[in-house]
């Protein structure tokens, strides 16, 4: 079994409400580490394992929690193709750190994990 399918196996074992929680944690993990440049790797890391637990839950959406997730994955798409440029520049930084925040809140809201 490779590293990535047993990734893949333990975080399909969680619900759906527990899955859109440890998204949303990675998501304030990237605007927690965006603030240090020496954090490059760990956020583009972020980013990436991101898009996959979009990708592995989504068949278990429906409606809006589908599109909210649809337009996620488009932005960390978005911060993946342009990391270099977005790294090298403070301010697309602490766009993405003001961005994945805002990100991180909807995705808890909808998870149903707070009140």
């Amino acid at each position: 079994m490779s590293r990535l399918s047993g990734i893949r196996d333990r975080y399909l074992r969680d619900d759906v409400s527990i899955r859109l929680g440890g998204l949303a944690a990675n998501l304030a993990r990237i605007e927690s580490f965006s603030n240090d440049p020496k954090h490059d790797e760990v956020v583009l890391g972020l980013v990436r394992e991101s898009q996959l637990f979009i990708e592995w839950t989504a068949t278990d959406l429906q409606g809006e929690q589908l599109l909210e997730l649809a337009g996620l994955q488009r932005q960390l798409f978005s911060w993946h193709r342009d990391w270099d440029a977005i790294w090298a520049d403070s301010a697309r930084r602490g766009a993405v750190a003001e961005k994945a925040a805002g990100w991180s809140r909807r995705v808890l809201a909808f998870s149903g994990l707070c009140a």
